[in-house]
């Protein structure tokens, strides 16, 4: 019998969407401005690949939302090792959720979250190993938190699934080490990335779904970047009324300093005439402006870049990008034309022939967004790029 270990940080992500760049310490202030919890859909994601060896697994899990309330409701076989003490759990809660885990011995631990909820994992998987001096069990992340750096994730929630997969049908499967990265949100709140690395653990590799930690750095081809945005900048003039949702990341930053406009380097700013209208825009604010545009018979187009190393369009840092406001965008205002994507055919070549990746959390838009999509390389230059919906 497989002992699948499942532990779900329930509010993991809540943040994004109102444009609170995390959720460490702001969980409930997220809640109380509308955030809706997406981890448990995210790790039901996951579990539904596995539904058909049911009859081979035990899920060890905590009771309610960190796991318990997912499997049950997929039918597997649930096993509960720790029950929370509070209506809302804290990173005690899933320390000792893995302590309760590991004394279980469970062959691998799957678990639903962010960086800081790997950090949680890794701390007592970590002084586990070290106290017994004995290999670490292996630890695989399904991505549902804001911030993703850390090479312990699958690249999407399905993918995260066909690694357990490979595992109980006792396919080869390569042990490596996953860097645990994370960063400070109150300084990651005012527009600083400033990344530290916590330790590693053991992950299950599969290189088509497991995730690369992410790039850092800036753009080093300023010149490239000046021709991406002169281009852009062109089919902007050229667009009268429209409304434009600028979203984030240093090659959008690049083009807003263009424009000479203020820009959320980790946000969504929404730009028309050539001026900015909105900052930092949360999920609710964008979905306004979108209505209204639609209303006022305006276009409305998307400007967006792709997330270094990772090759992520949707589901990454920019979860105010919403199913909704993607769909309406594409089916009711101006089909997948009105979606730009700007990148450097260097950050393209790093990707290896890899997809770009749509990881909205709705699989039928995914599928519609998958194919091949003219990427913005330079000034009157594109090339034809495949994006994929999540394995």
């Amino acid at each position: 019998m497989f002992k699948l270990g499942l532990i779900i940080n329930p509010v993991a992500g809540v943040g994004g969407s109102v444009a609170l760049k995390g959720s460490d310490g702001m969980a409930i202030h997220a809640l109380a401005l509308g955030a809706e919890p997406k981890a448990n859909v995210r790790a039901q994601t996951a579990l539904k690949v596995l539904q058909p060896y049911q009859d081979e697994i035990t899920v060890y899990t905590v009771n309610n939302l960190m796991g318990e309330q997912a499997a049950k409701v997929l039918g597997f076989d649930v096993n509960l090792i720790y029950k929370t003490k509070n209506e809302h759990t804290q990173a005690e809660d899933t320390e000792q959720a893995v302590a309760a885990l590991l004394a279980e011995q469970v062959d691998i631990i799957l678990f639903a979250g962010g960086d800081g909820t790997a950090r949680n994992i890794a701390k007592v998987v970590t002084e586990h190993a070290n106290q017994r001096k004995q290999a670490q069990i292996p630890v695989l992340g399904i991505p549902a938190g804001c911030k993703i750096h850390s090479g312990v994730y699958a690249i999407t929630p399905i993918a995260a699934g066909r690694v357990v997969e490979l595992m109980i049908t006792k396919q080869l499967v390569t042990l490596t080490t996953g860097d645990i990265m994370d960063i400070d949100e109150s300084l990651f709140r005012q527009g600083v990335v400033k990344a530290k690395r916590f330790g590693e653990v053991q992950i299950p590799s599969e290189l088509r779904y497991v995730q690369a930690v992410k790039s850092g750095g800036k753009e080093s081809d300023e010149l490239v970047l000046h021709d991406i945005s002169e281009d852009v900048i062109d089919k902007m003039n050229e667009a009268d009324d429209s409304l434009f949702i600028i979203g984030s990341g240093s090659t959008t930053a690049f083009l807003m300093t263009e424009l000479n406009l203020e820009n959320t380097l980790l946000g969504v700013d929404l730009v028309q005439h050539n001026t900015l209208i909105a900052s930092d825009v949360t999920e609710e604010q964008l979905w306004e402006q979108v209505m209204r545009a639609q209303q006022n018979q305006q276009s409305v187009h998307l400007i967006i870049t792709l997330i270094g190393g990772q090759g992520h369009l949707f589901g990454r840092g920019n979860q105010q990008l919403s199913p909704r406001i993607i769909r309406t965008i594409i089916e009711q205002i101006g089909g997948k034309e009105n979606i730009t994507i700007i990148a450097t055919k260097a950050k393209l070549t790093a990707l290896e022939n890899r997809a770009l990746v749509s990881d909205t959390g709705d699989a039928t838009l995914d599928q519609n967004l998958s194919g091949f999509m003219p990427v913005t390389t330079g000034y009157r230059d594109q090339v034809l790029y495949p994006v994929a919906s999540p394995m």
